[in-house]
């Protein structure tokens, strides 16, 4: 589904992604581990096209997007929640959730969001900027959803959230992926949470994978859990 390679990403004059290799598969659940500042929120933003490689590839359903515009690859079904949320918080929930269908003829919200997240529902007419931290993340995952994509890619979707929401957020990505067939990639600092749903691994040092494994693999590895402080 997924494939990238060869991938050399600079931001100004620093060479921040070296030579990485990623995959994910229909279906997958992927998770990109490793410590502040070693490339993973760069990684991400290359592959939804926010941030443009040097040099490698980035092929998505068999088609070229390494240097396709960011609203063309949501397009061909990839939906993205970036570290931050992002939200637009002086609209309403229901806005933020129909501005994920921008470019469509059909602007309506589809059902399934409100099956998974009910509390937007109930938040609906409310402005985003009153949620909560944990509503605000489902709120952007919902927004993501909207187009029904193929791939969804997270970014910290754990960061500054209450260990229940986590919980609940963590459970309700596992659906996703289950019932919809949704594949996942997702950078995460909460190791816990990663392993909890996570497929296969990869562990990023310093821009460049490495480590890469089934969730048993890396938890087997001593190394690599001391590495993650685990």
């Amino acid at each position: 589904m997924l494939q990238v390679s060869d991938l050399d990403v600079y931001r100004g004059p620093n060479h921040v992604l070296h030579n990485v290799n990623l995959q994910v598969e229909e279906g997958q659940i992927v998770a990109v581990l490793g410590r502040n500042g070693m490339g993973k929120t760069t990684l991400l933003r290359s592959i939804v096209g926010l941030t443009p490689a040097r040099s490698g590839k980035v092929v998505f359903m068999t088609r070229d997007v390494t240097r396709l515009a960011p609203h063309k690859i949501a397009a061909l079904g990839v939906g993205y929640v970036p570290q931050g949320r992002e939200i637009f918080p002086n609209h309403t929930v229901a806005e933020n959730l129909r501005l994920g269908r921008s470019g469509l003829k059909d602007r309506s919200i589809p059902e399934e969001i409100y099956r998974y997240f009910g509390i937007l529902r109930e938040r609906a007419s409310q402005r985003a900027g009153t949620l909560s931290g944990g509503e605000q993340q489902m709120l952007a995952i919902g927004r993501a959803l909207a187009r029904r994509p193929k791939l969804l890619v997270l970014d910290e979707p754990s960061e500054g959230i209450q260990p229940s929401i986590v919980e609940m957020i963590c459970g309700i990505v596992h659906r996703i992926n289950k019932e919809q067939g949704t594949a996942v990639l997702l950078v995460e600092q909460n190791v816990d949470f990663a392993f909890s749903i996570a497929h296969f691994c990869y562990v990023l040092e310093k821009g460049a994978v490495c480590n890469q494994g089934t969730v048993d693999a890396i938890q087997d590895d001593g190394v690599i859990c001391q590495y993650l402080a685990i």
